[in-house]
């Protein structure tokens, strides 16, 4: 029986752009995979350039810089064959751009995989960049055949790893770069589990971790058995090594069992072979079980791991943000607090004429309970010289939304001088069902470089309060219990302008997520003028949300590059 290949994952978090730093921890990662007998290591996709490069991908400098950090890798390897996720032109194939696997070993470039299917939905583009690979590829490594996918192929039942398989391919490698939405790292898993059935090939998948502005990538690396068995699991929103040794004498056993192995490959299928790596003696591995998060704890870490990296990623810190007592900016504080340290959260309270005496004891409570650091700044004076600035230019005009906003606005730019002065990323507290009607103020709330509830509904933003205070009780109960209000003007309440949020969330996840139509939407059992008003002020608001930060992606749908619409446009149908 031959030897059992000891295969490793390196679930790697890289910076966009940071080609240097990505070769380091890249490097380190192959030492230590090398160290632990690896003969084979798979890294994510575009590991060297970072996911997503976006428009980096356009400057020539940075590609040829790319190109130069590979070979780098190359001439660094350990004793280790690798395959590693970057970018690469190619001179013989039309000088196009490609999303390219790479097989390194023995300090050089031995095979290139080019991906094939380009995602070209919700927030990928990779069709603006890159040119679609031609042919699957099998490789040999030692007496080992693999076949090479990245990312997108192997959603494909029919895509190039049954081609690869049918060339003899058993083992299918998969280089990720597979950004999390609620739910998907179970739902990637059954899919994967069906490909390596389906397939009668063993598969191993490693993806991505960490932050990129609004995208994060959660890991759940996998390597799963020629009969869907999960062998092993990475770790969620954590860097990790993952090892595993296949025996791939069992796909052998399963094939011959299975008709369709007697069927030829459909499409050409390009073959190489790789001089096998100098493993090290094998030891004993010890079983790693993980098991995937429940939807709160899963959807609540990626909230804190989206806003640590954005932070550090962007040369921060410490953040600032207003602490108003409500249950937005209480969660808020919780999830800077578990990202960065409390000693690097700076909570501030601006009460007003209409702040009401229990907001000052909740965001005091809190901050306490955190171990944050909390200042107060009221902002009376400042709003008083403001209506006295503009008493002249609205004598005879009663007091509406403007006075309302021009608090909002002194807290901003409150926030920013702070910013300023010490060098903390303002946080903004708005959630998701507020930024979709616009109940939120341009230069006001909406001032700051990162919003971590962008893409929380007001309901799951209650849900994830209850949840982090299983964790230790650190939220005051009323801040939880007591009617939301923005406290801009006497016994404010949310449900004065808004339908009430157990109402409201349903719909906009309808309407902005699914894109039903008012007609879908009151067949759901919504009233009719409710919808339409609902849908109006969806339609009306999208000058806000395009001049809103970015923040923490964890839906199917979130505002930004998910869902574009133009500004200016007058269809109102729905």
């Amino acid at each position: 029986m031959p030897n059992p290949l000891r295969l490793a994952i390196a679930q790697l978090n890289v910076l966009v752009g940071d080609l240097e730093g990505n070769v380091q921890r890249i490097v380190h990662a192959l030492d230590r995979a090398a160290s632990a007998g690896a003969d084979l290591v798979l890294l994510p996709e575009m590991a060297v350039t970072g996911y997503p490069p976006e428009d980096l991908l356009l400057k020539p400098g940075f590609v040829a810089n790319a190109q130069l950090a590979l070979e780098d890798i190359a001439r660094r390897l350990p004793a280790v064959t690798t395959v590693v996720g970057t970018v690469m032109r190619c001179q013989d194939l039309g000088d196009d751009l490609f999303n390219t696997a790479a097989v390194l070993s023995q300090g050089a470039i031995q095979a290139q995989y080019h991906k094939m299917h380009l995602p070209n939905y919700a927030v990928f583009d990779e069709a603006r960049y890159f040119r679609a690979g031609r042919q699957p590829l099998v490789v040999t490594l030692g007496d080992t055949r693999l076949g090479l996918t990245v990312c997108e192929d192997i959603w494909y039942g029919s895509g190039p790893a049954e081609a690869e398989s049918l060339a003899g391919a058993e083992l299918i490698l998969n280089l990720s770069a597979s950004p999390y939405h609620m739910g998907k790292p179970a739902e990637r898993e059954r899919m994967l589990r069906t490909r390596a059935t389906d397939n009668l090939a063993a598969l191993a998948f490693a993806n991505l971790v960490g932050g990129q502005d609004e995208l994060v990538f959660d890991g759940s690396s996998l390597i799963i058995g020629a009969d869907g068995e999960v062998i092993a699991r990475g770790r969620q929103f954590a860097e990790d090594l993952l090892l595993a040794d296949l025996n791939l004498s069992n796909v052998f056993r399963l094939r011959l069992r299975d008709p369709r192995r007697r069927q030829e490959p459909t499409v050409p299928v390009a073959h190489g072979c790789l001089p096998p790596s100098a493993a090290a003696e094998k030891g004993q591995l010890s079983p790693c079980p993980v098991t995937w998060l429940d939807r709160l704890p899963e959807v609540y870490e990626a909230l804190v791991l989206g806003t640590r990296d954005y932070v550090h990623k962007s040369g921060f810190t410490d953040v600032v943000l207003g602490l108003s007592g409500g249950i937005d900016s209480t969660l808020v504080a919780c999830i800077a607090a578990d990202a960065l340290g409390p000693e690097h959260v700076h909570g501030v309270y601006m009460p007003s004429r209409y702040s009401a005496d229990l907001s000052r004891r909740l965001a005091e409570e809190l901050a306490a309970n955190l171990g944050l650091d909390y200042r107060a700044i009221a902002i009376d004076d400042a709003f008083a010289a403001y209506l006295e600035t503009m008493a002249e230019s609205f004598q005879g005009v009663p007091p509406d939304t403007t006075e309302e906003n021009i608090q909002a606005r002194i807290r901003g730019n409150i926030w920013m001088a702070l910013s300023n002065k010490f060098r903390w990323l303002v946080l903004t507290t708005g959630n998701k069902s507020e930024l979709a009607v616009g109940y939120c103020t341009l230069y006001g709330d909406m001032a700051g470089g990162y919003s971590v509830l962008k893409d929380v509904p007001k309901m799951l933003v209650y849900e994830l309060s209850h949840y982090r205070n299983s964790l230790s009780p650190v939220i005051p109960e009323e801040a939880i219990t007591r009617p939301p209000s923005a406290e801009l003007r006497p016994d404010q309440r949310d449900d004065q302008s808004l339908p009430p949020y157990p109402i409201l969330d349903p719909i906009l996840q309808a309407y902005v997520e699914n894109d039903r139509s008012i007609d879908d939407i009151v067949a759901q059992g919504f009233e009719r003028s409710l919808v339409e008003r609902v849908v109006r002020l969806v339609d009306g608001n999208e000058f806000k949300r395009r001049q809103s930060v970015p923040g923490v992606r964890v839906s199917r749908r979130a505002f930004g590059k998910d869902r574009r619409l133009p500004i200016v446009n007058r269809y109102r149908q729905g």
